[in-house]
């Protein structure tokens, strides 16, 4: 950690009473609006332990990419690693989220990086792993506007399709559709 951020991690007034636990100095939404930077705090928040920061960089690729570690190419490797190592973890390490020994390639979270874990969404961080199921609405969403999309210009350009449902039979189910599919979806948001 960098000079500068030990006299940024003092002790403040929580309540009334004064703490030790170390504060943040910036705008917490600042420093988190990177993907890669949420991201490497969310691997983190599952270790106590200083990691490589290749492991890191790796896991923070693979989610980027939607594939596991051992299916990444050395393209979408770099790609993550390189913004990592020199631009967001000294930006974290600056702002005392994370100890980062550059020249050995370590990373360990510090107290403030717990403070943070909190702005992260809980469970997942649809930006970082998108959830299978908003994947299958999507799906959904896409066939049905496809569908309709295909009745209507079946029926503006009178090809011999279009004739075999009555528009207003094919409008009345694709409108149904559509609304169950954003009801349902929005109900389980």
């Amino acid at each position: 950690m960098s000079a500068t951020t030990k006299n940024h991690i003092d002790t403040h007034v929580v309540g009334g009473e004064r703490t030790d636990e170390p504060e943040l100095s910036t705008d917490v939404f600042h420093l988190l609006q990177n993907n890669r930077r949420r991201s490497a705090i969310r691997y983190l928040r599952d270790t106590d332990e200083p990691v490589e920061m290749r492991d890191l960089a790796e896991q923070v690729a693979a989610w980027e990419n939607d594939t596991t570690v051992q299916a990444l190419t050395a393209k979408e490797r770099q790609c993550a690693y390189i913004p990592l190592y020199q631009s967001h973890f000294p930006k974290l390490d600056d702002e005392g989220v994370i100890e980062y020994e550059q020249a050995r390639g370590i990373v360990e979270k510090t107290p403030v990086a717990s403070q943070l874990e909190q702005y992260l969404t809980l469970g997942r961080n649809p930006d970082i792993e998108p959830n299978d199921e908003s994947r299958g609405w999507d799906m959904y969403l896409l066939g049905d506007s496809s569908l309709a999309s295909l009745l209507f210009v079946g029926a503006a350009f009178r090809l011999p399709f279009s004739t075999l449902v009555p528009v207003l039979v094919a409008a009345t189910i694709l409108l149904t559709a559509l609304w169950a599919v954003l009801t349902d979806r929005s109900v389980s948001a």
